[in-house]
C-alpha cells in the first residue's frame, strides 16, 4: 500500500495541532486512505465504524509520540545554544514555552535554522514511522518505490 507523503504530513500536522487526545487521523492499511477525526469539531468526513478498533487502520502519531515536541527543541538547544540550555529547559516547564523559545532564537538569529532542523527532524521521523508500520511513501511527482 502506497500513501502520498504530503497526506501523511498533513494528517500529522492536524493530529499535532492540538492536545494528543483532541485530533486523530488513521491510515487504512489496505487502501492507503487517510481518515481524519476531531473530538472538538466534528468534520464532514464519513469514517468507518471500526476505525478505532480494527487492525486494518493505524493511528497517525502526535508529535509528542515521536519526540518532536519539547524534546526536539531541547536537542536543538543542546546543539546550538549549549550555554543557554538550562534557561531553555526552564521555558518548557511553563505555559508559553514555544513563544519564549522562538523569541530567544530570533534574538540569536537562529530561528530559520530551528525551522529547518524541525522540518528535517519531522520528515525523518515520519518516514521512519511509515517504514515501521509497513506504509510505502510516494512523494509528489515520484513513482512508488518497489
Amino acid at each position: 500500500m502506497v500513501v502520498d507523503y504530503d497526506e501523511i504530513s498533513l494528517a500529522f500536522e492536524f493530529v499535532s495541532s492540538a492536545t494528543p487526545t483532541m485530533h486523530h487521523a488513521y491510515v487504512a492499511l489496505d487502501t492507503g486512505a487517510v481518515h481524519w477525526v476531531s473530538e472538538s469539531n466534528p468534520l464532514d468526513e464519513e469514517v468507518p465504524e471500526d476505525l478505532e478498533t480494527s487492525d486494518r487502520y493505524v493511528a497517525i502519531p502526535h508529535k509528542n509520540d515521536l519526540d518532536l515536541g519539547a524534546k526536539l527543541a531541547l536537542r536543538f538547544a543542546a546543539k546550538e545554544l549549549p550555554d543557554q540550555y538550562t534557561r531553555i529547559d526552564a521555558f518548557f516547564q511553563h505555559r508559553g514555552a514555544y513563544a519564549r523559545f522562538k523569541e530567544l532564537l530570533e534574538n540569536e538569529r537562529l530561528l530559520d535554522k530551528w525551522y529547518a532542523f524541525e522540518a528535517e527532524s519531522t520528515k525523518r521521523a515520519l518516514v521512519q514511522w511509515c517504514a515501521d508500520n509497513g506504509i510505502d511513501l510516494i512523494h509528489a511527482h515520484e513513482e512508488p518505490s518497489a
